[in-house]
């Protein structure tokens, strides 16, 4: 008989396994956590080492061993050190694409005790110039069009700056010439309480936030995605046994990730990179997102992991030649960053012959780290992101705070030592969405009986579009430095593909003339790509408020739709 999901969670983490959960204080507050979990992201990467030759990172043509791979970590980490003098605590930032020199960069940054700073590669210049500024970054990792994007920021605000596959350019210096292969890694002792992450959220006041994680959090969070699949193993088998054993692991090992989604995403960063690191697991790196490809490249390297949005399983199977490869491999279909319609995950589970449909409800502030759905149980509640975890709690609030009851909705709180310790900089945002060790999400839901969290709605008023997170207050900040905009009201429309698409309607001032083109241009050089419009209506009346004078969006968005 199969073990029910709370017997297998208590077998998983029980006295003497791998994942036993012990009570931990961090802060003044008792949380559930890993009582085995590596000290430190710097002794995750050391682990690697044990695997030598087996190939870790494949990107395009090129096939990159464990043991390469830390060579140039154990290389980059001393430059840090020794040339740019880079102190634990100090910030370096990554600004590129998805490249192996991402992985180096941020396993070196971590390993010497510094800060990691994710920069978005969407970014535009003055996106990019804020986050180096905020974060006081002192080194800057970057490919050819960072560089060029930050060129400016970089000579203004004193940060040096290391180029990554581009051409020579004047105050870059060049990979080739800052890693000495064969330089050891500089002995400084690192702790679970010590930074190792800033990773900019999108920020409601116009400006995105650096959520600042420890080395704790992060591994926690790592050391949870691993947990959870073995709760999912133990769950098939036909009688207890001993879950979590080293057997379990070398089966882990021979499993493969395909690089979908960026990796200055933390899902990118941490289910997916830092798993594969941690657990000896090929990572296959995807130049840009293309569907065909993906495929090829799922069938040549035998992947059996694909995290991704709905957007890009629905790619995959709306492929002309998705009949035409072997998913066989794949034993994993799925992601989270946004709803996956319930069409979608009947039909992961109905396409691919091992490929089980799963999803995951995380963000920034959890480390990508939630409750998940996946399997038998996804088919079953496909419109439920999943059940607590052996080290989360989930509880339901009203707006004065009150816990309420299975079933009633409510602002959705999380708590866990996955959580960040706080956003950079901002103590007021900080006290705001952190209560009592309990991260206040911003998300409306409720839980059903059997514990099962359902997302109904955003108290934030935030589109989600394919994943990326596009906050209204900035796109309308941006629309009205336009000088011949007086009203402006941004929203997220339904879209087939993406989720939800931006939407703005705009009120033009009395005798300018306004376009929707001369919008989109004044918007493409202030803001990504994707936070730019691609519905825009410009109207000659004003804009629906309620009684409190309020933009009354959600009339607008069902005229527009």
């Amino acid at each position: 008989m199969a073990l029910s999901y709370e017997q297998a969670g208590a077998q998983v983490t029980a006295p003497g396994q791998i994942f036993e959960v012990a009570p931990l204080a961090i802060g003044g507050v008792e949380y559930k956590a890993f009582k085995h979990a590596p000290a430190s992201l710097r002794d995750v990467f050391a682990g690697a080492r044990g695997h030598r030759a087996k190939t870790f990172l494949v990107y395009e043509d090129e096939r990159w061993s464990f043991a390469e791979v830390m060579h140039h970590v154990d290389a980059l980490g001393a430059a840090l050190v020794e040339r740019y003098g880079v102190r634990p605590g100090d910030r370096v930032a990554i600004g590129m694409r998805n490249y192996p020199e991402w992985v180096v960069s941020f396993a070196a940054i971590t390993s010497v005790g510094a800060i990691s700073v994710s920069l978005n590669a969407w970014w535009v210049d003055d996106e990019l110039d804020y986050a180096l500024s905020d974060s006081g970054a002192k080194v800057l990792i970057a490919d050819g069009d960072r560089v060029e994007r930050t060129k400016e920021a970089c000579e203004r605000l004193g940060v040096r700056t290391i180029g990554v596959r581009c051409e020579p350019a004047s105050g870059v210096d060049a990979w080739a010439d800052v890693v000495d292969l064969g330089a050891p890694l500089p002995d400084i002792a690192v702790s679970g309480d010590d930074d190792a992450t800033i990773l900019y959220t999108s920020g409601t006041t116009g400006r995105p936030k650096g959520a600042v994680s420890t080395n704790r959090a992060v591994v926690q969070s790592l050391m949870g995605f691993a947990c959870r699949a073995l709760v999912e193993r133990a769950r098939e088998q036909s009688s207890p046994s001993d879950a979590g054993s080293s057997t379990d692991f070398a089966e882990a090992s021979e499993q493969s990730f395909i690089l979908v989604v960026p990796l200055f995403h933390v899902t990118g960063c941490i289910p997916v990179m830092l798993s594969c690191f941690a657990f000896g697991m090929k990572l296959v790196m995807m130049h840009r997102w293309d569907p065909e490809r993906a495929l090829e490249l799922i069938e040549r390297e035998r992947v059996t992991t694909f995290v991704g949005v709905p957007t890009q399983s629905w790619d995959l199977l709306e492929c002309p030649r998705f009949s035409e490869f072997d998913t066989s491999s794949l034993r994993s279909v799925g992601g989270g960053g946004a709803p996956a319609p319930p069409a979608l995950v009947k039909r992961v589970a109905r396409s691919f012959s091992k490929g089980r449909p799963n999803i995951g409800y995380g963000m920034t502030e959890t480390n990508a780290y939630g409750p998940g759905n996946t399997g038998r149980d996804y088919i079953e509640h496909p419109t439920s992101t999943g059940r607590a975890t052996p080290i989360l709690e989930i509880t339901i609030h009203d707006p004065d705070g009150s816990v309420l009851p299975a079933g009633r909705s409510g602002e959705i709180w999380l708590k866990s030592p996955t959580l960040i310790r706080g956003y950079w900089g901002k103590p007021e945002a900080t006290a705001e969405a952190f209560v009592d060790g309990w991260l206040r999400t911003g998300d409306v839901g409720h839980l059903d009986e059997d514990g099962f969290l359902y997302i109904e709605d955003r108290l934030k008023d935030m589109i989600l579009r394919a994943g990326e997170n596009v906050y209204s207050a900035e796109v309308e900040a941006a629309i009205y430095e336009h000088p011949g905009v007086y009203e402006a009201a941004v929203f997220g429309i339904p879209h087939p593909r993406l989720g939800e698409e931006v939407a703005a309607v705009v009120v033009a001032k009395e005798g300018e003339e306004l376009t929707e083109q001369s919008l989109k241009d004044h918007l493409g050089v202030r803001l990504a790509p994707f936070k730019v419009p691609t519905r825009i209506a410009i109207v000659d009346y004003q804009l629906p408020r309620n009684a409190a004078g309020k933009i009354l969006k959600t009339q607008l968005r069902d005229e527009l739709a």
